[in-house]
């Protein structure tokens, strides 16, 4: 389901709190989830002290009891072995536990819990002894595999599996569960069905992130959400689901289990003769149809060759159609005279999609002219897609679009391609005044005062709610970040760079195969499974607005590349230890116009807006509501545990495909 995976896991910055690792069981934030899954996330950890002076039980081979389920799904379900096979134990028991390895394996026995709640009613296992016999039974058929035969000692504390009644609203068995909920039907209804179709699948946890919400409620304890959160899932995988927790549908939807892309060998089979039948049936019939098709051929070849010319030359017409707008199309002969030439000293930046040069018009204008890098069929559709929509874009916020430009290869080979010209900004970008760097003394840069970045932090909302709300049918941006906020000539600011936008009636399911954006940006269902709502956009916002109020950037790399800071992940570990107001950038402390509360209410936004969770993020005019103090901001929902964060590459570092890799941090 998901590619690549093996990349070195990133440090925690847990050191401003030593109890952050223990409390929130959050090593790495996103690795398999999307937007309604985070609720079925993985199994079932229920909060334990990794370093506590008391000794955990060790999985001895002399202890009798017996595991109530059998352990030999271990061996046949088709899950990816591959993160085990060159296993060894880490630096400290956290890091082994949190490896990709221990989470896969954490996916893996929850398959034996969903069974257990399914058979004995029991949402975790009646007793140490009985979990100590389910580890062995889980090792010995691990070995089978030829896999290491320290992986349930290194990943597991057998205590963890034990039931306790102060977990979830006191639920220990089914009979708990609806004593609090009462019946299901909806749950059971959405979670029914096969939930290896997407469609199933996003209902079914749509309906469990409200159960998980109501159970929340009910127990009162903000701490114990995270229980509810695998409860829920447990409930889901062993009783919703018609197929069970060893069925695909399960693993892949509820579970989140790494599978191999090759079916069951029965499946493969069957798969076969089918294949062969249906190829025997085929050639029999060419035989019997071979001759009549042959001068029925002919006879139409030169009827075909024409049409087909006459469909390639339609859909070039097509391509070569300008869109309807009042824009200004500029010949190429002016913009070449206004850059002169695309000259080096005229060079602004690198764009989405193309390189960015400075020009000035006849009449003195001063224009920002985006060359688009690549001139085939899909450059076209980004290009001719920019122009519909920002074209139709009216805003004090945003960037605005003076004209265009197209120069085909029968016109002028050297300057073939597609051309936007921009009004252009003076000020340059925000990375340019937050992150300065040493190409940047052509002008001395002043950090940015308290007044500026509350600015350009309402600004780049207020283009955000036009964008949602303000045009119908909604815009979303997908490429919010720092380089594409520009700054005017009084600090201003405005979104600019539409190449990547949407609009929201493009597609009903909002599942787009094709991910955009920028990594350290990007919401993780919109980076993971393509699912794209407003949210995506509001989950960027919220990181720019972190970036805006630490001085810090979104995600830094080491020298080899691999990912050692993540914003989001260092401002919540701070929030969750009671140290926010450490987060801040030490410029603004020492601005005689700073107001900390208000500071402290921005950085509270940023959080809430890039939580991982959807239903936790507000809408962005509500996160505006927020900013300007018009209403309370909501306490702040804990993180499930997950695998890790997730950290797209695509070759030059701007931006992500959805053929991306992934990291641990």
């Amino acid at each position: 389901m998901l590619d690549a995976m093996d990349e070195p896991q990133t440090e925690k910055y847990a050191s401003h709190d030593p109890n952050y690792i223990i409390r929130d069981k959050v090593y790495n934030f996103m690795k398999f989830i999307n937007m309604g899954s985070i609720f079925v996330l993985l199994i079932f950890l229920v909060a334990s002290n990794p370093s506590s002076a008391t000794p955990s039980p060790t999985i001895s081979p002399s202890n009798n009891s017996t595991c109530p389920v059998s352990m030999n799904y271990v061996q046949t379900v088709p899950w990816n072995i591959s993160y085990c096979h060159n296993f060894q134990p880490l630096q400290s028991q956290y890091q082994t536990s949190t490896s990709l390895c221990c989470q896969t394996l954490l996916s893996l026995f929850g398959v034996a819990l969903a069974q257990n709640l399914k058979k004995n009613s029991l949402f975790q296992l009646p007793n140490l002894p009985t979990s100590i016999s389910c580890l062995q039974h889980f090792q010995s058929n691990l070995t089978s595999l030829s896999l290491p035969n320290n992986l349930v000692s290194s990943c597991f504390d057998p205590q963890q599996f034990v039931i306790t009644p102060d977990i979830c609203a006191r639920i220990q068995n089914m009979e708990d569960w609806f004593a609090r909920l009462g019946s299901t039907p909806q749950l059971d209804t959405a979670c029914k069905p096969d939930l290896s179709d997407r469609n199933q699948c996003t209902k079914c946890e749509a309906e469990g992130d409200k159960v998980q919400q109501k159970l929340s409620a009910i127990d009162g304890n903000e701490s114990h959400s995270q229980d509810c959160f695998y409860f829920t899932a447990l409930y889901m995988a062993g009783v919703a689901n018609q197929y069970g927790p060893e069925s695909r549908g399960a693993l892949s939807c509820i579970l989140i289990l790494l599978l191999n892309s090759q079916v069951d060998s029965r499946d493969s089979h069957r798969a076969l003769r089918l294949g062969l039948f249906i190829a025997s049936l085929a050639v029999l019939v060419i035989v019997l149809l071979g001759l009549g098709v042959y001068f029925w051929y002919i006879k139409r070849r030169s009827v075909e060759n024409l049409l087909a010319y006459a469909d390639l030359q339609e859909e070039r017409f097509r391509l070569r159609l300008r869109p309807d707008t009042v824009l200004t199309w500029f010949e190429i002969e002016s913009l070449v005279r206004a850059t002169n030439n695309f000259s080096p000293q005229n060079f602004i930046g690198r764009g989405g999609f193309g390189t960015v040069y400075k020009g000035i018009l006849p009449d003195g204008t001063m224009v920002a002219v985006k060359r688009l890098e690549e001139s085939n069929y899909q450059a076209d559709d980004l290009f001719y897609s920019e122009v519909e929509i920002v074209s139709n874009l009216k805003h004090r916020n945003l960037v605005p679009l003076r004209g265009c430009c197209v120069v085909d290869e029968n016109h002028n080979l050297e300057y073939r391609g597609r051309y936007l010209v921009h009004q252009y900004m003076p000020n340059g970008s925000l990375q340019d005044h937050l992150f300065p760097t040493e190409l940047d003394n052509q002008y001395t840069k002043k950090s940015l005062t308290w007044t500026q970045r509350k600015s350009i932090v309402l600004d780049v909302a207020n283009a955000l709610v036009y964008l949602h709300f303000g045009v119908k049918p909604a815009v979303y941006h997908r490429d919010i970040k720092s380089t594409n906020i520009l700054l005017d000539a009084d600090m201003r600011a405005r979104v600019g760079d539409f190449g990547l936008v949407k609009r929201s009636s493009e597609s009903t399911s909002h599942l787009n195969t094709i991910v955009a954006g920028t990594r350290g940006y990007v919401a993780p269902e919109y980076a993971l499974y393509g699912q794209l709502t407003e949210k995506s956009d509001v989950y960027s916002f919220g990181v720019v607005v972190l970036e805006i109020m630490c001085g810090r950037k979104a995600l830094e790399l080491s020298s080899s590349g691999a990912p050692v800071f993540l914003i989001t992940d260092w401002v919540w570990s701070l929030m969750k230890s009671g140290n926010i107001g450490e987060a801040l950038d030490a410029s603004l402390l020492v601005d005689k116009n700073c107001a900390r509360n208000i500071m402290e209410r921005f950085l509270l936004v940023g959080i809430l807006s890039s939580h991982v969770m959807v239903a936790s993020r507000p809408t962005i005019l509500n996160a505006l509501k927020m900013l300007e103090g018009d209403i309370e901001i909501p306490p702040i929902p804990d993180r499930p545990l997950m695998h890790g964060h997730y950290v797209m590459y695509d070759g030059d570092g701007s931006g992500m495909s959805s053929e991306c890799g992934f990291v641990s941090s």
